[in-house]
């Protein structure tokens, strides 16, 4: 029999796969845990100067494109978030791609995996700014984004109490009630929202406000609140006296909370405010911050950004490959 030479045997070349995740796989995939680790790790690697970040831009015509794009070289991935909202609400997707040759990687839908990750970096946040015992937790809005939100300070500190906020009694009455299936802790629906601030080690607010919600003249010593409803420069929760007290004052990210931040760019224009005292989420995730003491206020001003998207979408994957999860496209 003839032999073939091997030099002219022709390698078919392996296929190149892109992954389809539907919402549903990235809940049966993505947890709180590991939502946290991969941030934090990505905050990491962006404060030694490793990945780059490029804040939220939108077109509007009729509905409006947000679009947000990040790379996180440790996982060899890049990728962007794009999503509209509309009339008839919002979608979002999440596109991963090959950092080394560019080619698609995945495509997620892109809700809940948001949702993890605006809660997870709260999270991220109170496990460095919060008193290490805190346990007191106020969480003011009862939305669509308010579970992750209390998962992700959940995950961080030893709580023995949740306080349920919303100017709708209704919606506070069936939150606290879905926290009470979900988590093994006492939750009070709370009428009063002074009643709702008094005390409270942490406090989130979670709300689609325009103007403050309450006045920093309630705030008290020791306090931490994250403040994670707006991503508009003309929107904000909080006043401009609560960014006064603040003893330490961070963002998810300087250069975009500049861009975005209504809570913090108000305060600015009202005297309240040098961004010089801001700092970013990565500065403080990798100790080149001074430590916080007993009487210190803080507060974190998240707006969302597109390397938390980048990095909970890499677990997602990575998952998905392992365990055969999502609709499989040849390139």
């Amino acid at each position: 029999m003839r032999r073939r030479n091997p030099a002219s045997i022709s390698v078919m070349p392996r296929l190149a796969i892109t992954i389809f995740l539907r919402e549903a796989d990235v809940k049966a995939l993505l947890t709180m845990d590991a939502t946290l680790v991969a941030l934090e790790a990505a905050f990491r690697e962006w404060a030694a100067g490793r990945l780059s970040n490029q804040p939220r831009r939108r077109v509007a015509s009729g509905a409006v494109l947000a679009t947000m794009s990040a790379t996180l070289p440790s996982s060899g991935l890049m990728g962007f978030k794009a999503y509209t909202h509309g009339p008839n609400g919002a979608r979002f997707w999440v596109a991963l791609f090959d950092a080394g040759d560019g080619r698609l990687r995945a495509v997620i839908e892109g809700d809940w995996l948001g949702r993890l990750r605006t809660g997870a970096a709260s999270g991220l946040a109170t496990k460095y700014l919060a008193h290490r015992n805190a346990s007191i937790f106020t969480i003011i809005g009862a939305g669509s984004q308010a579970l992750t939100q209390v998962l992700g300070v959940a995950a961080v500190r030893p709580l023995r109490e949740i306080r349920v906020f919303s100017r709708d009694a209704g919606h506070r009455a069936a939150f606290a009630e879905q926290l009470s299936g979900t988590l093994d802790l006492p939750v009070r629906a709370m009428a009063s929202l002074r009643d709702a601030v008094d005390g409270a080690e942490i406090l989130t607010t979670i709300t689609p406000a325009a103007q403050p919600i309450f006045p920093g003249e309630w705030l008290q010593a020791g306090q931490h609140l994250n403040v994670c409803g707006s991503n508009y420069p003309d929107r904000r929760e909080v006043d401009g006296r609560t960014i006064a007290r603040a003893d330490l004052l961070v963002a998810d990210d300087v250069d975009a909370a500049r861009l975005e931040a209504g809570d913090l760019i108000l305060a600015e224009r009202e005297g309240h405010l040098s961004w010089g005292r801001v700092r970013s989420l990565r500065e403080v995730v990798a100790s080149t911050t001074g430590q916080r003491q007993a009487s210190d206020v803080s507060v974190f001003k998240s707006v969302g950004l597109a390397i938390e998207d980048v990095a909970a979408g890499s677990v997602v994957l990575q998952l998905a490959e392992a365990r055969g999860v999502g609709l499989r496209l040849p390139d």
